[in-house]
Formats: C-alpha cells, structure tokens, sequence
C-alpha cells in the first residue's frame, strides 16, 4: 500500500513537472518564436527526407532524374507544403480571425499579434532559412540571384514580425502570395515528368497566371491601400519596421511583375504551339 501511494505521489511529481515545462517554456510567448522556427526547420528535412523515399517508390521518372534535379524535386515538395501551411493560416488571419478586425478594439492593427500568428511566422522563418541555406549551398542550381534576395527580404520581414509582434497583418497579406508556388512546381514537376505537352501543364499554366495576377499584383495593390488608410497606426512602429513595411512588398512587388511578364511569354508561347 505504501508502494502504491509513492508510486501515485511520484507520478503526480512528474505530472506537475511537466506542467509546469509546458507552460514555463513550450507555451510561453518568449519561447514560442525560438520553438517554432526551429521545428520549421526540422520539417523541412523530415518533408525532404519523405519525398525522397516515397519518389523513389511511386515515381518512375523520378530515378531517371540528374542528382541535381532529384534535389531540386525534394526541395520543391518542401517549398509546396510550406505554401500551403502559410497561406492557409495568412488567409485565416486577414480574412476570418478577428485578430487584425477593425470592430476589435484591442489596440492598434499594427501591434496586434497572438502565440498562433507568431508560432505560424516562426515556422516560416524555419523554411526560409533552410530554403535559402539549400539555394546557397547548390547555388545557382535551385535559383540564382533574384531567389535569393526574394528570400533574404522575406525572412527578415517574418522574422521582425515574429520578434517584435509588429506588423504581423501586413507580413500575412504578403504571405497569401504563397498561393502561387503549389502552381508554379507543378509546372516543374510537369516539365521534369516529360508532360510540357500535356493538358494539365496548359490548365495548370492558365491557373498560375490567375492566381499570380490576384496574390502578387491584385493583393499587394490592395496592401498599400491599407497602409495608406491606417498610416497613422504604421507610423507607431520603429523605424526598422517602417522601413520592411513599405521597401519590402515594393522591391517584391517589381520582382512579381518581372516574374508575371515571364509567365504570359511563356503561357502564350506554350498556347501557339498547341494551335
């Protein structure tokens, strides 16, 4: 009987513990940023080693890949599933939570932030360093120079967002262009699959050029827009945080442009050879 009362004590001791861990560290918002960038990057090799395996079982085509490009299809699954995590949660926040809502009155827009909108930018942040770390290291194989500074400038406006809580809105409606990249890798994947011919590659196609049109260019026209209404709430962020909010999404904005006109050259010239 005494055995048995220990044994209860002890458990409710490690159950206490545990408690106590989860909500001194796991939970708490200090810890939360550090958490979750790191479990971002973790995804991203367990995401890559996955692929790898389940290619090489269901994917004929894809032992007949170059070295180079059997990385740059596993690296495109990680970019795909990332895309499709963060604009998700970056539709949910700017449309659906009341969390950057003008009837909440819970301070200004541009200080707002919670543990689940900093845990989503941390994972993110995650992606983007293991994303850039892979470009560089095969660099320019997976991408050259635009890549990486369309990397560089995007993790360090989700990284600020994530540190400091500012301008998270703003960093979410930049990260809904997300929705574009599940687009454009399946091009890829088409294209490496020998099917550039395909119906698909010319659905797909028009799809991206829709889709581009609306979360890189429509979207991004309609941030300004809300930065220019709620301007005197910008202003209360530092100075650093002024100057991601408005130089970021503009040099993105000129990259998304450049990236649009090549995806109507290639769209048109994909049309005139199937007439």
């Amino acid at each position: 009987m005494l055995v048995s009362d220990q044994n209860t004590m002890a458990m409710k001791s490690y159950q206490n513990q545990a408690e106590v861990f989860l909500n001194g560290y796991l939970l708490n918002d200090s810890f939360v940023p550090y958490m979750s960038t790191i479990g971002g990057i973790f995804a991203c090799k367990l995401v890559y080693d996955l692929t790898q395996l389940m290619s090489t079982i269901y994917f004929k085509s894809y032992s007949n890949l170059t070295k180079i490009q059997r990385v740059e299809w596993n690296n495109r699954a990680i970019s795909t599933i990332h895309a499709l995590f963060i604009t998700t949660l970056s539709l949910y926040f700017v449309f659906i939570s009341d969390l950057f809502s003008e009837e909440r009155l819970a301070g200004l827009i541009t200080l707002r932030s919670s543990a689940l909108s900093t845990f989503a930018l941390g994972i993110s942040v995650g992606y983007f360093i293991a994303d850039i770390g892979m470009i560089i290291w095969f660099y320019p194989s997976l991408g050259g120079m635009e890549y990486v500074i369309h990397h560089l400038l995007s993790m360090a406006a989700v990284a600020y967002a994530m540190l400091t809580g500012e301008g998270q809105l703003y960093t979410y409606m930049v990260l809904i262009s997300e929705t574009t990249t599940p687009g454009v890798n399946l091009r890829w994947y088409l294209d490496a699959a020998g099917m550039k011919k395909s119906k698909t590659y010319i659905i797909n196609g028009v799809v991206m050029f829709i889709a581009w049109l609306v979360a890189r260019i429509l979207l991004f026209m309609y941030m300004f827009y809300h930065v220019y209404l709620h301007y005197d709430q910008v202003k209360v962020l530092h100075g650093f945080g002024r100057l991601l909010v408005f130089v970021v999404p503009l040099v993105l904005s000129i990259m998304n442009l450049t990236w649009l006109w090549k995806i109507v050259r290639g769209l048109k010239k994909t049309l005139a050879k199937r007439q």
